[in-house]
């Protein structure tokens, strides 16, 4: 009995040894081969020809199995090139709550992402694989009990992260062999951010911080809603505090002077496909700048004829991108805030996404998913998270940088 209890003391603390870090913090629980940065050894993210179809399953679950930095607390030093960051708030919402759980639904429909080694076939490009530090920064604390303390907290923690030297430096053009000069209007080079929401009040505290390094921004926005309505008309505005919610975010940003008005363009996936309270809705959003695809031109014009309206009026400009899931119809993506019948299919926002390609998105968001409304498949957390894989390739893509004539 004594030899036997030796032995299993034995093992019990082989095992401990396994299961504690170097430090007894950060590495705890973390499989024997954890690569922190995958991009670092192709074992962690398959490239050409390599072994796929692991577990990838198990695990903590964080974007797509990227690292986890803790970015906004004790790692506050740690570089990247692009931030996966997390906005749970749904206080600003008009119909059904839940998006605050979208982070963590997002997050876990994208486990299969990279099941095959993550290559996108129609970009020709493993965003994984491209020589950048991706990675997720986990949560913004967000209180769930005062939106005008909730909205200041995105905007620092969003902006905390803009403002990080990133990782890489900005390469050479790939034709000239020019160096690059970085495109944000404050003269430096910056990382990206992409937000998983939250509601898409969100992106008024988003924009406020990428004017901060970008001045003006040009903004592509898939949505089936125009969320640029008066607050007098959208809710009544019994507040200042409920004057700001998810459909008068944009007013709010027009008037703040955070959006370039005319080069921006509203392409509401199904957009615009809502009742209004009548025309005055439209004066109203052509005030804000903004220009109108609406869904149903998908059945005149086609996905090409979407992406050439994009790409003529944003041109060469630094964009924001913000994309509302219920863009996509509900028989594809049911679990969200206020869904809204013909809209576009998953596959046509990613075509239409792929459209994009070469165009400088500095930061990027996808917003309304409510895990809460969604299917036992997980329809509509699987449908984020290949949206937001067609944007992390676009960026992976193209680096922030011009040429000085």
């Amino acid at each position: 009995m004594t030899v036997k209890l030796t032995l299993l003391g034995l093992l019990l603390l082989s095992l401990g040894t396994f299961c504690v870090g170097h430090d007894g913090h950060d590495e705890d629980q973390m499989p024997l081969d954890y690569v922190r940065y995958p991009y670092q050894a192709a074992a962690a993210y398959p490239g050409d020809n390599s072994v796929t179809a692991d577990a990838i399953f198990s695990g903590i679950t964080t974007f797509a199995k990227l690292p986890w930095v803790q970015c906004l607390t004790k790692e506050k030093d740690v570089p990247f090139d692009i931030a996966f960051i997390g906005a749970p708030f749904d206080t600003g919402t008009s119909y059904r709550p839940g998006a605050r759980f979208g982070p963590a639904g997002i997050r876990a429909g994208s486990r299969r992402l990279t099941l095959y080694g993550g290559y996108n076939v129609p970009l020709a490009v493993n965003p994984f694989l491209a020589g950048l530090r991706i990675v997720d920064c986990g949560d913004i604390p967000v209180t769930p009990y005062d939106n005008t303390v909730a909205i200041k907290q995105i905007e620092e923690g969003h902006r905390a992260l803009l403002h990080r030297a990133p990782f890489s430096a900005l390469p050479n053009d790939t034709h000239t062999g020019t160096p690059l000069t970085p495109i944000a209007r404050d003269g430096k080079h910056h990382p990206r951010v992409i937000t998983l929401g939250g509601d898409h009040t969100i992106v008024l505290p988003l924009l406020r911080s990428v004017h901060s390094a970008y001045g003006p921004i040009s903004v592509i926005h898939f949505d089936s809603h125009l969320d640029t309505w008066k607050p007098s008309v959208f809710g009544g505005a019994p507040s200042d505090r409920a004057a700001i919610n998810h459909g008068t975010y944009f007013y709010w940003a027009s008037r703040e002077g955070l959006i370039a008005n005319g080069s921006s363009i509203a392409t509401c996936h199904g957009a615009i496909r809502t009742t209004l309270s009548g025309p005055a809705d439209y004066a109203n959003d052509d005030e804000s700048g903004f220009q109108r695809i609406e869904a149903r031109e998908i059945d005149t014009i086609g996905t090409d004829g979407i992406i050439k309206k994009i790409r003529e009026t944003v041109g060469e400009k630094p964009v924001y991108l913000s994309i509302d899931i219920d863009s996509i119809d509900p028989a594809f993506a049911p679990a969200t805030g206020t869904p809204e019948t013909g809209g576009w299919s998953t596959r046509e926002l990613r075509t239409i996404l792929r459209g994009l390609d070469g165009l400088h998105i500095v930061s990027a968001d996808i917003v309304e998913v409510a895990p809460a409304y969604d299917t036992n498949a997980e329809l509509t957390t699987m449908a984020a998270a290949d949206v937001l894989f067609e944007v992390l390739s676009v960026m992976a893509k193209t680096p922030l940088g011009k040429l000085v004539n």
